[in-house]
């Protein structure tokens, strides 16, 4: 294979019409310029350059060469220069999921402060659960992810850099007319016999729903599914079930709702983890550490706006 730091001694040798002219331009010594020629001559196989009085020239196989040698190493300085410009954050893209209600909130609060500072990097979202999310990121298909977890770490992001970002509490939705939505120390067990309204059966929520009234001694009545938490809001609303709901998943905070009671649970309400991941390894993306640090922000701007006031009758 030939060498390109040797093409790269030839193209100046031509451009300078001798090897001592080389020399002087690529700061080697004329020896040096010499001996890479004919490491080269003996690579390509042929004569690529004719000594005469006043220095050298190409023969019809170096001109050739030359000319190849010139678009293979401008191809070069563009790769380059378009590394440079990923590396400084100047182009290039950054492949990202999220769960939905952080994408909902927190996404798009990073999105606009990322682009403020990097227009030139093109964006990409993709939506799912955090199991969905996790295989594709280990698997090289995103650069970034925004997950949850409750008190079992996900698995699948072996490698992978964490940033913890927030702790999401679920808070408890009752139709406003309830029984139990003026109740002091309401429990999760205050619940039993009652109606429920949650996200579909496979969904990590609704998993930590379930295991969470298992603990209080209870199997829920599961009456509606839905995913889209706003449908569930709806559903409490009309009085025909109560459900943990996702602090993220209330486009206000707190919570404004007239037609339902939002209550936190005691002693301390059920919480998942929201974090960052990354790839920890060469297929990071310059732009992905940039993007957590966005992130980090949006989170501690999400953290401050309403105080984090307790949500209550």
């Amino acid at each position: 294979m030939l060498g390109v730091g040797r093409l790269r001694v030839l193209v100046e040798v031509a451009r300078r019409g001798s090897f001592s002219g080389a020399a002087e331009a690529l700061s080697y010594t004329q020896s040096a310029v010499s001996q890479q020629i004919a490491t080269l001559e003996a690579e390509a196989g042929v004569t690529l350059l004719e000594r005469h009085a006043r220095g050298v020239r190409l023969t019809s196989a170096g001109a050739v060469l030359c000319e190849h040698a010139e678009g293979v190493l401008a191809r070069l300085e563009a790769a380059e220069a378009e590394l440079a410009a990923i590396a400084g954050l100047r182009a290039g893209r950054l492949r990202m999921a999220s769960f939905p209600t952080a994408g909902a909130t927190l996404m798009p609060l990073a999105i606009a402060g990322f682009r403020d500072e990097h227009p030139d990097v093109e964006l990409t979202l993709a939506e799912g659960e955090p199991e969905q999310i996790a295989p594709r990121l280990r698997a090289g298909e995103l650069d970034l992810a925004l997950l949850f977890e409750f008190d079992e770490p996900l698995g699948g992001l072996e490698g992978a850099r964490r940033v913890e970002l927030l702790e999401d509490p679920m808070y408890l939705a009752l139709p406003r007319e309830h029984r139990l939505a003026g109740k002091d120390d309401l429990r999760l067990g205050d619940l039993r016999g009652q109606a429920w309204v949650q996200t579909s059966l496979q969904s990590p929520c609704a998993r930590h729903v379930v295991r969470c009234c298992h603990a209080a001694g209870f199997e829920p009545n599961v009456a509606f599914e839905s995913d889209d938490y706003q449908t569930v809001q709806g559903l409490v609303a009309a009085g025909v079930g109560v459900a943990l709901i996702p602090e993220l998943a209330f486009f206000d905070r707190p919570p404004t709702r007239e037609d339902i009671a939002i209550r936190a649970l005691s002693p301390r309400p059920p919480s998942r983890r929201v974090f960052a991941a990354a790839p920890d390894d060469a297929r990071l993306s310059p732009a992905a550490p940039a993007m957590i640090a966005v992130l980090e922000r949006a989170a501690r701007a999400y953290l401050s706006h309403g105080k984090r006031t307790t949500p209550s009758v």
